[in-house]
């Protein structure tokens, strides 16, 4: 299940297939050792996004 306490890593790990998404969304942070932990709603938070956006769309790219 994806909601915004999920880290990029546990996200990556689980659905591979998000990964164009979250590059979309200018959060090409999973390659930082830094971000490895962050949420995804401190991910939004840094970068300007809506966390329920995101999920909602990362839900379309999993089929979740």
């Amino acid at each position: 299940m994806i909601t915004k306490d999920l880290t990029i890593r546990q996200l990556i790990t689980k659905y591979p297939q998000t990964l164009s998404l979250l590059m979309h969304f200018e959060m090409a942070c999973f390659g930082c050792p830094s971000a490895q932990d962050e949420t995804l709603e401190e991910a939004c938070y840094v970068h300007g996004y809506d966390v329920e956006e995101l999920i909602d769309q990362l839900k379309v790219v999993t089929n979740g």
